[in-house]
C-alpha cells in the first residue's frame, strides 16, 4: 500500500550496508548493526553477503527510498544545523535469511524518534552522505517556512454557564 505524497516531497533513493556479528551472551547468536549509508547502490541484490571475515559478515542490506516532505522542513533544519547531520536506518527482524530486512531511512529526527525502541527493530544514526545532505539543504533552502510562536488564547468563561441551577419543578 502506497501512502500519496505531497506534490513538493522528494525521494532520494540510498543503499545500506550492515554488519553481523557474532553475539557476546549464549542467548544471543549473533548481532546486527547498520554501519553506512551509501549514494549509490552496489550491482548486487539485496542482502548479499559482501565480505566475511573473523565471524564478522558485511552484507549490502539494499535500497531505501528517504522521503522529505515541506511540511517537516524544520525537522530537516534542525538536522542539517547540528555538528553532524544524521540520517537513521531502521532494520526489523525476519524469519527469512539472514535474519533482517531494511525497513527504512529517514532524515527527520521526529520521525526517527516514533520509530525508537518498538519492538525487535533496530535503529542506527549513521552519517548523512554528502550527496544527500547536499539534496536536503537545497529541499530546506526551496521549502522552509519560519514559524513563529502563536499561543492559543481561551474563550472567556461564561460565569452563566459555570453557575449552578435549581432543578426545574416536575423534573
Amino acid at each position: 500500500m502506497s501512502v500519496p505524497r505531497h506534490p513538493d516531497s522528494v525521494a532520494v533513493q540510498v543503499a545500506v550496508i550492515a554488519e553481523r556479528r557474532p553475539g557476546v551472551t549464549k542467548w544471543v547468536d549473533h548481532v546486527w548493526q547498520a554501519v553506512e549509508v551509501l549514494e549509490d547502490a552496489p550491482p548486487v541484490p539485496a542482502w548479499t553477503k559482501l565480505r566475511e571475515e573473523a565471524g564478522r559478515a558485511l552484507f549490502f542490506a539494499g535500497t531505501a527510498e528517504v522521503v522529505m516532505h515541506p511540511t517537516d522542513t524544520d525537522n530537516y533544519k534542525h538536522n542539517l544545523e547540528s555538528a553532524q547531520p544524521l540520517v537513521w536506518v531502521l532494520l526489523r527482524p525476519t524469519e527469512a535469511e539472514p535474519g533482517m530486512a531494511l525497513q527504512s531511512v529517514m532524515v527527520d529526527p521526529g520521525e526517527a524518534h516514533l520509530h525508537a525502541d518498538v519492538g525487535q527493530d533496530l535503529m542506527e544514526a549513521l552519517p548523512m552522505p554528502p550527496g544527500l545532505h547536499a539534496i536536503a539543504t537545497e529541499f530546506v533552502a526551496r521549502h522552509h517556512k519560519e514559524r513563529g510562536f502563536y499561543k492559543r488564547k481561551r474563550d472567556q468563561a461564561n460565569p452563566e454557564a459555570l453557575a449552578r441551577r435549581m432543578p426545574e419543578e416536575g423534573a
